[in-house]
């Protein structure tokens, strides 16, 4: 080797041994070192050198040769001091495409090992959103009717139960609509006409259902009663000519006729009448409540297995309800006994006494004096002894001069007001009280104003007398 070629040896660090080595060297570093490269530098402070003047730096490897020959020519010697550092510390310069400029750190620190994989996360997580975002359901937007455009937006459509909720993207295409199926037009059965004979006139009367129930109401329930008691009333006599109307009943009308305007079908007032009479006399606001009654309770009827029940009802119980055999002789599944104490309580004429004689007794119930004579061993009275009662407290047989008797039989017989009843002889008459008024089977329409003063509904009211029915509309059963 020649004496005017000098060569160096500089190691070249791969970036990555670069930031292995200055982490290394932070975490093992030490006050006393940092003294040490303090001292160091201030021995030397043209260790480094200079380049000489119009020798540019070059950044790329290939001219490194010929300015490290410069640098080592342009260095000089320190003396003793420099020899003993040199010779502890080996020389290590410091070029430009080896180390940032000063004040800077490198891009991927030793301070933040961790950016690149964080880099590299949100990368793959925004690769994952967007296929998600694309393929969100999106909702179209319905247009307004012609008449409507310019009305308030409508409300947000509901969703179908187990369906997820449409959110618009914006910027998104909308997906097309499904058009929805047409509506199958369901038909509405014509409101059905009622024939009724109108005793007084000889005549009968046609006219649609819903009227002939405000007539019914208006001669069957005083229009002072509760409003829901009003509407229990409209519902029974809605449900009681329906059934006679499917059935294509007509027993105990005449001719051409459906019912009777009397109880023997259901008592009815014209609507003739009620406009002469009832609007003449001030009676408008009770007509009104009546048919507001009948308004409220259109096209309801009380079903039984899905057919229209017998709905049997009565003026005044004695407390309780009958059971349809003690008074017809046919069990019937939903016409039971039931408690009814509010008709005690309201009732104005709960109680009434009659008082007839004892040959009229006699005759109405058939009984011959030579019979009631055996009977009583010769006496004129006739022995009355009650053999067993209804669970409805009614008398169900009773003896009368040796005769036997139902409770319903002794009351059609004397014209008594229930089958519920006492009585007293008083020399040659005989004086009979009577409690509650009517044959007791179905509703009692005392009791239903008296729940209906307690906050009962219509609904409640009929389903406490006639027990285990549902409802239905009379149109779908008549059509």
């Amino acid at each position: 080797m020649k004496d005017s070629q000098v060569r160096i040896r500089i190691p070249i660090h791969h970036p990555k041994e670069h930031c292995k080595a200055s982490l290394a060297e932070e975490r093992s570093g030490s006050i006393a070192t940092s003294l040490q490269k303090n001292k160091l530098m201030q021995q030397q402070p043209d260790t480094r050198g200079t380049l000489p003047t119009g020798v540019k730096p070059n950044r790329r490897t290939t001219a490194v040769p010929s300015a490290v020959n410069s640098l080592e020519t342009a260095l000089p010697i320190a003396g003793a001091a420099a020899h003993d550092t040199r010779a502890a510390t080996p020389l290590q310069v410091t070029l430009p495409h080896l180390r940032p400029s000063a004040g800077r750190t490198p891009r991927w620190g030793s301070r933040r090992p961790w950016l690149p994989f964080a880099a590299m996360a949100g990368v793959l997580v925004l690769a994952m959103a967007v296929p998600a975002l694309m393929a969100w359901p999106r909702q179209t937007a319905q247009p307004l009717p012609p008449s409507s455009r310019t009305a308030a937006p409508a409300a947000p459509s509901v969703t179908a139960k187990g369906e997820m909720p449409v959110t618009r993207l914006p910027g998104v295409p909308p997906i097309p609509a499904v058009p929805a199926a047409p509506a199958r037009s369901v038909p509405v059965a014509a409101e059905p006409d009622v024939r009724v004979y109108v005793t007084s006139t000889g005549r009968t009367e046609t006219l649609p259902l819903e009227q002939y129930i405000v007539g019914v109401v208006a001669a069957e329930m005083p229009p002072s009663f509760e409003r829901e008691a009003l509407k229990a009333q409209a519902i029974a006599a809605r449900t009681f000519i329906a059934r006679r109307l499917l059935a294509d009943d007509t027993s105990g009308a005449p001719a051409g006729a459906d019912v009777t305007d009397t109880v023997k079908h259901q008592a009815y007032i014209s609507k003739a009448k009620l406009t002469r009479e009832w609007g003449r006399s001030g009676k408008s606001a009770e007509l009104a409540k009546i048919q507001q009654a009948v308004r409220d309770t259109k096209d309801t009827i009380m079903v039984y297995e899905g057919k229209p029940i017998t709905a049997s009802f009565f003026s005044t119980s004695n407390g309780y309800t009958e059971n349809s055999e003690d008074v017809w002789a046919k069990p019937v599944p939903y016409l039971r006994s039931v408690s009814s104490p509010w008709d005690k309580q309201l009732a104005p004429r709960y109680t009434e006494t009659v008082t007839l004689s004892r040959q009229s007794v006699f005759d109405r119930l058939g009984l011959s004096r030579t019979a009631i004579a055996a009977s009583t061993g010769g006496g004129s009275m006739p022995e009355i002894r009650i053999l067993s009662k209804t669970e409805g407290h009614r008398i169900k047989k009773i003896e009368v001069g040796g005769s036997i008797f139902t409770g319903p039989e002794i009351r059609n017989k004397l014209g008594l007001r229930s089958a519920e009843f006492t009585w007293k002889a008083e020399g040659d008459r005989i004086a009979i009280t009577t409690y509650g008024y009517g044959h007791g089977v179905g509703m009692s329409q005392w009791g239903a104003n008296g729940m209906a003063k307690e906050g009962h509904t219509a609904t409640q009211i009929l389903l406490h007398y006639y027990t285990g029915i549902s409802f239905a509309q009379a149109s779908r059963i008549l059509s």
